[in-house]
């Protein structure tokens, strides 16, 4: 990790596409890895004890993970993405390793406690150094295009994983689904190494804060920069907005109108696919539609479509309100992030993705908890058009963002200024 020689003069990529692909590529096996582990830890949970087995490995690996965030973010701030995620990726390869061969010697709660804490950890240490990233990668106006073809992967995960994980435990058990997402990770891995190539550690004053001090840097840049405040408000409102009634409202829908598990199956496939080819329209077009209509046209679009779904009498005509809602969502939630990235001051970035991520983990337990009682008074029709009145403030948020949100004009963001191929190889990230 020394140091690189500076840029050669002429004109540059905007995109560097070939750390971009790795990045795609290694996300994809990672992630896919980590929804094949998730569904064949619970499955065998379920076996080994029941609900308590399977609600103490999700408390294993999620509280840990939504703690460590604000940790990574720090770290990733002072060593640089490079350093935390080779490292912590290294590690994590290791202990799903040894999980592998511990979990095939065995059949106890205990080394999926232990596994699932561990990898909860880790994955709380390099998930803002991951989010950090594509804003190294790409120019702000070609930021836009690398996050749609980044979301098409977090799409696609869940699909690919799931029922991965599902077959990995029919056919070897726990074993090979931890080996299994081991491979991933070591993809990543490798991934990993290519697209943070060159990138050093930032140079810090000796005598600077602690690390327990700058866990909290996330949330005293949402206080101190309007701007980034109100678009973290836009995508926090959309991801409550929306999980209460995919994880609660569609299934008891679908059993009160006696449509059956496999229109719930429906409308998610249409949701997902709707989403998957805007986003795929986002990854070649995004830089040319106005941020107005990615955020706040969408948005409203969303919000709308949200209430419709709550109104439509037939599971087709729902599965196709919900193919609308995600063609609109799959770009609008690239075009968020993205506002979020540009939003950033200069050298904060692994803060301000630390509360990012937090916040994204943190929507769906407090979705569940605030509308889950609401629906005891309001029914589940009226809870859903609630969550839709929600799903409102983000586009208005985004507005307000878009004005100008009383951004501090003396804080340079994060992406103000194009950041060229070889540039990227010699900016202290």
């Amino acid at each position: 990790m020394g140091t690189t020689t500076p840029a050669p003069p002429g004109p540059q990529p905007s995109v560097d596409w070939p750390r971009v692909s790795s990045l795609v590529v290694g996300q994809a096996a990672v992630q896919a890895g980590s929804f094949a582990l998730l569904i064949a830890m619970s499955w065998t949970a379920v076996q080994l004890g029941g609900r308590g087995a399977v609600t103490a490995v999700t408390l294993a690996a999620t509280l840990p993970r939504a703690l460590l965030l604000l940790f990574g973010g720090a770290l990733t701030d002072v060593l640089g993405p490079r350093a935390v995620l080779l490292r912590a990726t290294g590690v994590r390869v290791a202990v799903l390793a040894a999980g592998a061969f511990v979990t095939a010697t065995t059949e106890s709660l205990w080394p999926l406690v232990a596994l699932a804490l561990a990898d909860g950890v880790l994955l709380g240490l390099t998930g803002p150094a991951s989010g950090v990233l594509l804003p190294r990668l790409a120019s702000p106006e070609q930021l836009g295009r690398a996050n749609s073809l980044f979301s098409m992967v977090l799409r696609l995960a869940p699909i690919a994983g799931s029922p991965l994980g599902a077959w990995l435990v029919v056919a070897g058990g726990i074993p090979g689904a931890v080996a299994a997402s081991a491979v991933g990770c070591a993809v990543w891995l490798g991934c990993a190494a290519h697209v943070t190539r060159g990138m050093t550690r930032p140079e810090r004053p000796p005598q600077g804060p602690s690390l327990l001090s700058r866990s909290g840097d996330g949330f005293r840049l949402l206080a101190a920069h309007p701007r980034l405040r109100w678009m973290f408000v836009a995508c926090f409102c959309m991801d409550l907005a929306f999980l209460w009634p995919a994880e609660v409202a569609l299934p008891l829908r679908a059993t009160d109108r006696g449509w059956g598990v496999g229109a719930v199956a429906m409308v998610l496939v249409a949701f997902g696919a709707g989403a998957l080819a805007s986003a795929a329209l986002g990854a070649l077009l995004a830089h040319r539609i106005p941020a107005h209509a990615k955020l706040v046209v969408t948005g409203t679009g969303l919000a709308a479509g949200m209430a419709a779904m709550a109104l439509v009498p037939t599971a087709p005509v729902l599965a196709a309100t919900a193919g609308a809602v995600g063609l609109l969502s799959g770009l609008n939630a690239p075009a968020l992030v993205t506002a979020y990235q540009q939003a950033v001051p200069e050298g904060r970035m692994g803060a301000a993705m630390s509360t990012f991520t937090l916040s994204g983990i943190g929507a769906a337990p407090l979705s569940l908890a605030l509308f889950t009682p609401v629906s005891l008074h309001l029914g589940v029709t009226g809870t859903w058009l609630l969550c839709a009145g929600l799903a409102l403030l983000s586009p208005i948020a985004a507005a307000v963002a878009l004005r100008g949100g009383g951004t501090d004009p003396a804080a340079p963001r994060a992406g103000a200024r194009a950041r060229t191929a070889p540039e990227i190889t010699a900016t202290s990230v």
